[in-house]
């Protein structure tokens, strides 16, 4: 049986999740009456920044500088070809996603990358149709495979990508099985049937509910945060008053987390 979901959900514990597909067609969505696909054109980065902050995938335009400048800053020039848009009636852009292909860094193999629908917009019947026509986009490139890398946390879009045929690669349903386990307690999606459900109370991540807490204490209600861990550091940022912070946390040997005390970012 499912657990009870309530807004816990935002203290699922964080699993890194890497699937892969190989590039058949998949069925055809079209979008809603109103909505378009646009390819990105130059000056489109902002509104790429604005769906991306909108979705909850970056706290703010410092973090979302910094993802943009790592994964597309070098190659910028390729984006009219591989990223799209969804625009609504009025031509504003609502949601994105990434065919991300370079053949330098490999022939065969393509990731589909950074799908985000806009908030007000999640609901409207838009991620599947762009999830179809950003695999299309992928497969007109002639590949093989197709990546993609995500986590627990976006769980609902996870289970999108199972129904569109991604299955965990064979060493990360090794490495991130526990993560898998969550998603299978959380959605019961068939897919995931070779992973046995968790008991409901190992789904929370201590380390969120730590920072959760001290950040309530200190400021009376709760800003926009997340918690990650990347190899050993381990870290904690959140949003407050428009200014960006940062801090590390550690597990006592009693297994307690430890707050190290935040410093500005921006």
């Amino acid at each position: 049986m499912r657990p009870l979901l309530d807004s816990r959900l935002d203290r699922l514990r964080y699993v890194d999740l890497h699937l892969e597909r190989d590039c058949r067609p998949v069925p055809d969505f079209p979008l809603p009456a109103g909505f378009r696909f646009v390819f990105y054109q130059p000056g489109d980065r902002a509104a790429w920044l604005a769906i991306e902050r909108s979705a909850g995938e970056i706290l703010d335009e410092t973090e979302g500088a910094e993802a943009w400048a790592e994964y597309f800053g070098s190659w910028e020039n390729r984006l009219s070809a591989q990223m799209l848009f969804v625009e609504d009636a009025s031509g504003e852009k609502v949601a994105t996603a990434t065919a991300w292909f370079h053949p330098e860094i490999s022939a065969s193999e393509g990731v589909l990358h950074w799908v985000a629908v806009r908030r007000p917009d999640q609901g409207k019947g838009l991620a599947r149709p762009l999830i179809a026509r950003t695999l299309d986009l992928l497969r007109s490139f002639g590949l093989d495979r197709i990546q993609l890398h995500t986590q627990t946390t976006t769980w609902l879009a996870v289970m999108l990508y199972l129904d569109f045929g991604f299955r965990p690669t064979a060493e990360n349903a090794r490495t991130g099985r526990e993560g898998y386990q969550i998603l299978r307690t959380l959605t019961e999606h068939p897919a995931l049937a070779d992973f046995p459900p968790l008991p409901e109370n190992s789904l929370w991540d201590p380390a969120t509910v730590a920072v959760e807490e001290f950040l309530k204490n200190r400021y009376g209600s709760l800003p926009p945060c997340k918690v990650w861990q990347t190899g050993p550091k381990k870290r904690y940022r959140f949003l407050q008053e428009g200014v960006l912070w940062e801090g590390t946390y550690q597990f006592s040997s009693d297994g307690a987390v430890v707050l190290a005390e935040p410093l500005i970012l921006s």
